[in-house]
């Protein structure tokens, strides 16, 4: 046997009884007479002690050992005198009888420690030595542990695991999809599925009224922290519910990962705020409530006093950063650059300083006066030593510019911690929303979502009003997960269908599975499904999902440790009946 223990169990009561270990050498030190290599392995660190005095051969050929070193040893367990109380293993050394080299290793490019010299594309170049890191492996043991916790909540309350397709058909509508040529169907292609949605909706018709799955999809889109082209859902359906039942079920779930993972008890019931709300108060549909200052619309009292950037636009708002009127003017130009980047897209910012004496100072003083300045820091509850924050444009990008604004202020002034959870509901989503280059009307989630009956005559009046009967859970700022009642009766689905667009033959071609399915008796459904990668990241405290996949793609999409994509060679082309345009030309 290799080893008899792993490197981070033994305590003070193993003094004394002989063990074999195994694992990597992390680090060692030449301290005269004595030599100590810190041995590590996926359970933690474990102090070797080598001496010249007893041993001198051993030490010998412990001071060649270099880092990352394969090594097995055999000793006795002792006492130490200079305890580590930062490890679990930090009472007691092993006093090293045999030393044998298992695999011998080259310098590694970067330190495995917590703070590694590796920059992140080096990193997932070598990603295995990565994952050699405390920190990274952590991330990955939180994950595998909410994984169980899920699968054993989900089968205690009834929901069924099913497996569902990963070769499926196409269906280009929202993000791309990545699709798969069929060999033994030349000219033909499946696609990967950007969630089972369909399935788990004929899961339902077939009568398996609570289905749950940890499923792998996929979407061929722009990346970012919270995006990869693969990820991972946790993918929940119900049959015969309406939306506080499937609310009520996954607060369930939400309420257990808390507790079971973080300790954390969540008073209450999660709070519900439409979408519309969402976007006037925090200036976009995931707002992050572990802090205030909410956005106040001052369109009104700024207009009529010859400035003109407030009087020809179509909104004006404003933020209150409570303490913040002693920012020097550095501090103001920065957030002016802040706001004026390309992906917040803001012209310029205006602000108030709320002076301790009750007197007011202002980028605009020469339109505004005092009494003026007095009005919008009533209208805003702003006390002396407040600063007020003003952004102008129209309606949606301003509001979206103050969003990115209020969060900036909220990460700037500490408002952000990490061990606070503040989860919430966003719900009546629009139906629809226009877009501009297609000119025709899109799902805002899929076209499956179901509207509320009230608003149905909606369809032929005006179909940009029309809610949906959809939901996201939101914490600390992040869409967690989103979900909706489903639409299950057919003559519903075409006028669904006719408002998206479709000819009754694209419908067919693309949906005419599910539509027949709605002929055979399908039962009132939804469900919901979460963004598992995003919810580990969050009980990580990290920002981006990509520190809790094992091996994730780069911003490029690129796997750079393998080198993928890759090119196939020529049979495998022809083959597949396909050929390749030359990129260059």
């Amino acid at each position: 046997m290799y080893r008899t223990h792993n490197c981070g169990e033994l305590n003070i009561g193993n003094v004394g009884i002989e063990v074999k270990l195994s694992g990597w050498v992390q680090k060692s030190r030449d301290l005269g007479g004595m030599t100590f290599v810190d041995l590590r392995d996926r359970y933690g660190i474990t102090q070797l002690v080598f001496n010249m005095e007893s041993e001198a051969e051993l030490c010998g050929q412990a001071r060649k050992l270099g880092r990352e070193y394969v090594i097995q040893v055999e000793g006795v367990v002792a006492e130490r005198s200079n305890k580590n109380k930062k490890i679990a293993t930090g009472e007691i050394e092993i006093l090293a009888k045999t030393l044998k080299v298992l695999n011998a290793s080259e310098t590694p490019p970067f330190t495995i420690e917590k703070d590694s010299d590796g920059g992140d594309e080096l990193r997932m170049k070598y990603r295995y030595l990565d994952l050699r890191r405390e920190e990274v492996r952590k991330n990955l043991e939180l994950r595998h542990r909410m994984s169980i916790e899920i699968r054993n909540y989900m089968s205690g309350e009834g929901f069924m695991e099913v497996e569902t397709p990963v070769l499926i058909k196409s269906t280009p509508e929202g993000a791309r999809d990545f699709v798969v040529p069929s060999r033994m169907n030349p000219g033909q292609f499946y696609a990967l599925p950007q969630s089972p949605q369909t399935f788990k909706q004929l899961m339902m018709v077939a009568g398996f009224d609570k289905y749950f799955q940890i499923v792998k999809c996929f979407r061929d889109e722009d990346l970012r922290a919270d995006r990869q082209p693969e990820f991972t859902q946790i993918d929940c359906e119900m049959s015969f519910v309406e939306r506080d039942d499937v609310l009520d079920a996954f607060e369930g779930l939400s309420n257990h990962l808390f507790k079971a993972i973080k300790g954390i008890e969540i008073e209450g019931r999660y709070p519900k705020m439409p979408y519309d709300e969402a976007l006037r108060r925090y200036g976009n549909d995931k707002p992050d409530i572990r802090f205030g200052m909410e956005i106040s619309e001052l369109k009104e009292e700024v207009s009529g006093k010859g400035f003109v950037v407030f009087d020809s636009v179509e909104y004006v708002g404003a933020i209150c950063a409570e303490g913040c009127a002693e920012y020097s003017r550095k501090q103001l130009d920065r957030l002016t650059d802040f706001v004026k980047k390309p992906q917040i897209g803001a012209k310029g910012l205006v602000y108030v300083k709320c002076n301790a004496d009750g007197t007011f100072k202002s980028s605009v003083d020469k339109f505004y006066s005092q009494e003026d300045l007095k009005l919008w820091a009533d209208k805003m509850d702003a006390k002396p030593g407040d600063l007020l924050l003003i952004l102008a444009g129209d309606t949606g990008p301003t509001q979206k510019a103050l969003s990115e604004l209020r969060l900036e202020m909220g990460r700037a002034l500490g408002y952000m911690d990490t061990d606070e959870f503040k989860p919430l509901w966003i719900v009546d989503f629009p139906l629809l929303e226009w877009n501009e280059d297609t000119q025709r009307f899109h799902a805002m989630h899929h076209p499956f979502t179901s509207p509320y009956e009230e608003d149905i005559e909606l369809f032929t009046t005006d179909p940009g009003k029309v809610r949906a009967i959809a939901y996201d859970l939101v914490i600390n700022g992040v869409e967690i997960g989103g979900g909706s009642i489903r639409i299950h009766n057919k003559d519903l689905q075409k006028k669904m269908f006719d408002n998206l667009g479709f000819t009754e033959e694209e419908a067919e071609n693309q949906f005419g599975f599910l539509m027949n399915a709605f002929r055979y008796g399908a039962p009132p459904h939804g469900g919901i499904a979460f963004g598992f990668d995003r919810w580990v990241a969050i009980f990580a405290g990290l920002d981006s999902i990509r520190d809790v996949i094992a091996f994730p793609k780069n911003n490029s999409g690129r796997d750079v440790m393998i080198d993928s994509p890759s090119k196939i060679v020529q049979e495998q082309l022809d083959e597949l009946f396909l050929d390749v345009k030359d990129i260059d030309k």
